[in-house]
């Protein structure tokens, strides 16, 4: 079946960020006093949510400002880079009339900034969709369905999504779309990945248009 949009995830799928987002999450933890042993387990998740519950309280708007602050140092001084292979793919996605779209846990501000370092704009991407653009962040289907409805997008089973962590498949699974591709560029193992719901396991999103060919 022809795909008509391609949802990818930022950090450890299209994006090499070196883990630091888990440093900072971990590190902003610690500095309230609470327990970080679990952060892996918030891979791919709102990462709001994720300090919320690390630190067991509902209102966590100081800590998230401190994470914000922590991130983008350690991104001043280890800038995130594209994965090899991934803007040519994404140029190729787009020249054969895929539209493609990101999704990511990270909320607005932090995006803007990513994109801005990596020089990605509206001439390699049709839609970015953050985690505060939708009720719910990952396993919810929410943002593939915002990327849908960003992109004209109509038939989710025309829709391929990838990403790096067990909550990618997860969301891709739950949103019913036809293709859902874990990728191996990221931090989560083969046999994390194998274990929960897929269509497909790739190295990277450069072997996407392969897969689509």
């Amino acid at each position: 079946m022809k795909v008509d949009l391609v949802v990818l995830d930022i950090a450890g799928t299209t994006v090499e960020e070196h883990g630091l987002v888990y440093k900072a999450l971990a590190d902003t933890v610690i500095a309230a006093g609470g327990d970080a042993s679990d952060v892996g387990d918030w891979m791919g998740a709102d990462k709001y949510e994720a300090i919320s519950s690390m630190l067991g309280k509902s209102i966590v708007d100081v800590e998230f400002k401190d994470f914000h602050e922590r991130l983008g140092a350690y991104y001043a001084e280890t800038p995130p880079t594209p994965i090899p292979g991934v803007p040519e793919a994404l140029v190729q996605l787009r020249s054969n009339g895929v539209k493609v779209a990101l999704t990511t846990g990270f909320d607005r501000p932090i995006v803007d900034g990513l994109l801005e370092v990596l020089g990605w704009g509206e001439g390699l991407l049709d839609a970015v969709v953050c985690v505060d653009d939708v009720s719910a962040g990952r396993p919810a289907p929410y943002m593939i369905f915002k990327a849908m409805e960003l992109t004209g997008a109509r038939d989710v089973r025309r829709v391929l999504t990838a990403g790096d962590t067990v909550r990618d498949l997860e969301a891709g699974t739950n949103a019913g779309a036809g293709f859902v591709v874990g990728v191996l560029s990221g931090s989560q193992t083969e046999a994390e990945l194998a274990a929960v719901p897929h269509t497909h396991l790739l190295p990277g999103v450069a072997n996407l248009p392969a897969l689509l060919a």
